[in-house]
């Protein structure tokens, strides 16, 4: 069985604490087995002696796994204090995120699970991405892989997509587009059927603006881009609902009626899953030629080092990914 892979994230943050915790609480789950990528020292310091094994292999993870946690060392240039960014470290967070992918498409992991990185510290190495997903898209292209990367929430029965993603709300209506809603729409589909196993997936999506822009009444974009996206996407076959006010698509009865929701902004896709499991929500990357998931949370530098981080959100993030693989296997 290939293990799940986790990167380190940004170390002086919680991802330490957090990725004990969730062994902790798998250790006797060998379908959720996962191996670190990361300072071996660093993260057993971190946890006052916690069982740590140094593996060389990842085929090496599943028979330590109920033991300790499995980690490839990888020495960081500096140990920081938790919750104080060391610039010396941030090559090494970029370059887990760089090994993960080419263990990736070596296929000796089954999917990867990225811990919070801190993206100011890594701007200053030299990093030009917005994040995670679109640094994910960027590596899979130097395998000469071209891909539509589309990010996705999940939380409980909840899966919400933001079309437009890290831009100012100004700038929304400008980059808006209907290719970019149809596009993200068939990557969502095509990734509910093979790692979700939902045969025809029912695609809900809001609209821009207050009610849905009221017939034009509040904003032509409904009806000069959305809803000529989704007709266009009907007549490709797919099951489309929308668009929905957004103040009235989050709700159970609501959420009954499709199996992800394509929001036309961030918060929109943020903040009702952030709502509906607070420490229990996941990101996952589709598009990709690989898994990736991550818990939907940051690098928590204020509370790093005092062991109060909730490890709930990279927990789910460990089993959902699992879940994932086990689909795509079968």
């Amino acid at each position: 069985m290939r293990p799940i892979l986790l990167t380190s994230g940004e170390p002086a943050g919680v991802a330490p604490e957090i990725t004990l915790m969730a062994w902790a609480a798998l250790r006797h789950e060998p379908q959720q087995t996962f191996a670190l990528i990361g300072d071996a020292a660093y993260w057993r310091q971190r946890n006052s002696g916690a069982p740590i094994h140094e593996i060389t292999a990842l085929d090496q993870a599943a028979s330590c796994f109920a033991e300790a946690l499995p980690v490839l060392h990888r020495p960081l240039a500096a140990h920081p204090l938790p919750g104080t960014i060391h610039a010396a470290t941030a090559p090494q967070v970029i370059a887990a995120i760089d090994e993960a992918v080419e263990l990736a498409f070596a296929g000796d992991i089954s999917a990867m699970v990225t811990n919070p990185i801190h993206k100011d510290a890594l701007y200053a190495a030299g990093f030009r991405h917005q994040g995670h997903t679109d640094y994910l898209a960027h590596l899979a292209a130097g395998y000469g892989r071209s891909v539509q990367e589309v990010m996705m929430l999940v939380a409980d029965d909840l899966r919400t997509i933001p079309v437009t993603v890290h831009i100012p709300l100004k700038d929304v209506p400008v980059q808006l587009t209907a290719a970019g809603i149809i596009a993200q729409a068939r990557v969502t589909a095509a990734d509910l059927r093979r790692y979700f196993g939902i045969a025809t997936p029912r695609l809900a999506f809001t609209g821009l603006n207050p009610h849905a822009g009221e017939n034009g009444a509040m904003g032509r974009e409904e009806i000069d881009i959305i809803i000529p996206a989704l007709n266009q996407l009907r007549h490709e076959g797919y099951t489309v609902i929308g668009p929905l006010s957004a103040d009235t698509a989050f709700h159970a009865e609501a959420r009954a009626a499709y199996d992800a929701i394509l929001c036309m902004y961030h918060d929109q896709a943020l903040i009702p899953v952030k709502t509906l499991d607070f420490y229990g929500g996941v990101n996952v990357s589709l598009g990709l030629p690989f898994i990736r998931t991550s818990p939907d949370h940051g690098t928590a530098l204020g509370i790093a080092g005092r062991h109060i981080a909730n490890p709930k959100s990279l927990i789910a993030a460990i089993r959902l990914a699992a879940r994932m693989a086990a689909a795509a296997d079968v």
